[in-house]
């Protein structure tokens, strides 16, 4: 994949995500084109990329469209992500994380109590903790030496909310969140522990068990669609459950 292909399918993934096409809406080859200031071949290679990750759907009319996703495959990523995961976790306590990845993650772990044990979290404060476990999980799945693992998770990440900080506590209220971001974060500390002290079969269950904070931030943002919609836009390619 060219460079040029490579960013243009960055952007269309990062579009998408962020909810700036709606559910059935053509994606068509000459406006993206025009919009992302590139020629229509990286555009159409992005777009059947795009299609095999499952984002968006042949349309009827000929191209593309977006799909509208349902709860049950994003819950169902969550959780594939929270095996691939832990099985990384287990790796790492099994054979031993070198010193350099240690160090890397309990600069995480210091980055993340700083940002959430505080009395009140501001806006930074949650950048600072997203930013921090974006690099804590991506330290695992790098750092256990496991190709298949690492080609999973970055399937994982192109999906929709299954990406580590895509279903980060969005509770109406700043101390609500700030609360499910401080137990999330009292687990990384348990995952590096397990980790250290080589156990693997701890880990693996710690790095299973986290990602239901993720699960059921999910379920939150779709019993209170109108929050949803105003601080993560992307949930409007989900359905509504029934």
């Amino acid at each position: 994949m060219d460079s040029q292909q490579s960013r243009v399918l960055v952007q269309l993934r990062d579009m998408i995500l962020k909810g700036e096409f709606g559910p059935g809406e053509r994606l068509a080859e000459i406006p993206l084109a025009e919009k992302l200031g590139a020629s229509r071949t990286p555009v159409r290679l992005a777009l059947a990329s795009l299609e095999h990750e499952g984002l968006i759907e042949p349309s009827p009319a000929g191209g593309y469209q977006m799909r509208r996703f349902t709860s049950q495959e994003i819950a169902d990523a969550i959780r594939v992500r929270g095996v691939v995961e832990g099985l990384a976790l287990r790796l790492l306590a099994e054979d031993g994380a070198p010193r350099q990845l240690l160090r890397e993650l309990h600069d995480c772990l210091d980055a993340g109590d700083k940002a959430v044990n505080k009395p009140t979290m501001e806006l930074d404060d949650y950048a600072a903790y997203v930013e921090m476990n974006d690099r804590f999980h991506q330290l695992v799945v790098e750092g256990c030496g496991n190709a298949a693992v690492k080609r999973i998770m970055d399937m994982l990440d192109s999906q929709p909310f299954a990406a580590p900080s895509a279903m980060l506590p969005m509770q109406s209220s700043m101390q609500e969140g700030q609360q499910w971001m401080q137990q999330a974060h009292r687990t990384h500390h348990a995952m590096v522990q397990a980790i250290e002290k080589g156990q693997g079969y701890r880990a693996q269950a710690l790095g299973e068990e986290h990602v239901e904070i993720a699960r059921m931030n999910l379920d939150y943002a779709l019993e209170r669609p109108e929050l949803a919609a105003e601080l993560m836009p992307g949930m409007k390619l989900v359905a509504a459950r029934r």
